[in-house]
């Protein structure tokens, strides 16, 4: 059975929103009223529907005792026990304490890791995946910052991602990707094995992150370019050293202001992704235990293109379409992943 009180508290909390917003709140308030009210309006709705279907089985189950209304009752009975289990299930997972990340845009970083320039390569193979991913999904990826070797393989890669549900579908995707494969390198047909370190970070607001101008560094230089009239003559280049953790980040796109605007964007996200890992730390859960602990030194995929396989090591999830995924297509991962987490996480709870 679930929790009354609970739903009752929600319901409560809701009707006090709706009241609130229509009797015109402080519009220092409202944005944050309204969002509440988004995120709860679905809860309340599926509340409502429960506690219909919970009313009929009950006036369904005393029909039984009328002679007149038994066959209109027996009629109904399987078709209600049938469909509250499944709102009952519907409501718990609607229950779940969301990540309050989930609904922001995200910062995507790739980074090469053990490999060399097959790294690079399968870097770059990485940034594609996830640029065409976002365009099947609708949402807008921007490229923040993009370091290339001679050969077009990824030395860093930098992207902004905003869309629905972003950060919540791609938070999964932290972590080291290898790749088995016999690299365009190597003349010898040997298959090699390679990596390469995706991390996915919940965009932050200023107000999330104050920064004093005292704890960073901004340094301008020239940015470097694939020669020809694509190297940028002037001094337009950002880097961000943030005294206190040591952290550097950087930026050479034309524009200096926009250097400096996506520089900050990148070292508040990194910041606050620092902070919630460390609250996370703290909490008596076992993180271990969850998908999405973004632990980035964790190998949590394997893309195998010999046998045309991808195998994700958190939920031993194996599927042969890695074709079909290096276009793009990583609905049914991200699917798992998200099930898996949701299925702790409720383990957790009812434990």
């Amino acid at each position: 059975m679930l929790p009354q009180d609970t739903l009752d508290q929600i319901t409560r909390r809701f009707e006090y929103l709706e009241a609130k917003l229509a009797s015109g709140a402080v519009p220092a308030e409202i944005a944050a009223l309204s969002r509440e009210y988004s995120d709860l309006k679905p809860v309340v709705t599926e509340i409502a529907a429960y506690r219909r279907a919970t009313t009929d089985l009950a006036e369904a189950e005393a029909m039984l005792d009328d002679p007149e209304m038994r066959a209109l009752a027996e009629e109904e009975l399987p078709q209600l026990k049938a469909r509250i289990p499944e709102m009952e299930q519907a409501l718990r997972l609607a229950l779940l304490p969301k990540d309050a990340a989930d609904a922001r845009p995200a910062i995507l970083e790739i980074r090469p890791g053990t490999g060399g320039e097959e790294a690079a390569l399968f870097a770059a193979d990485l940034l594609r995946m996830y640029q065409r991913h976002a365009e099947q999904q609708g949402w807008r990826f921007q490229m923040l910052e993009l370091a290339e070797t001679e050969l077009g393989g990824v030395k860093e890669a930098m992207a902004r991602i905003e869309g629905e549900g972003v950060f919540a579908r791609l938070k999964y995707e932290s972590g080291v990707h290898r790749v088995q494969r016999v690299p365009e390198t190597e003349a010898g047909g040997r298959i090699h094995t390679s990596a390469a370190t995706v991390a996915v970070l919940p965009e932050a607001e200023e107000v999330d992150i104050d920064i004093p101008a005292t704890d960073i560094r901004i340094d301008t230089m020239r940015a470097s370019g694939a020669g020809g009239q694509h190297v940028n003559t002037t001094d337009s280049a950002v880097r961000i050293t943030h005294i206190p953790t040591g952290i550097i980040v950087t930026s050479s796109e034309k524009s200096q202001h926009q250097n400096r605007a996506n520089a900050m964007a990148v070292l508040r996200a990194r910041l606050f992704d620092l902070e919630r890992s460390r609250v996370d730390a703290t909490r008596a859960a076992d993180r271990k235990a969850q998908v999405g602990s973004g632990d980035r030194s964790e190998r949590i995929r394997t893309y195998n293109f010999p046998q045309g396989r991808m195998t994700d090591h958190r939920i031993n999830l194996t599927l042969y379409a890695l074709a079909q995924i290096m276009a793009g297509d990583l609905s049914e991962i991200i699917d798992a992943l998200v099930a898996h987490d949701q299925a702790a996480k409720l383990a957790e709870m009812e434990a």
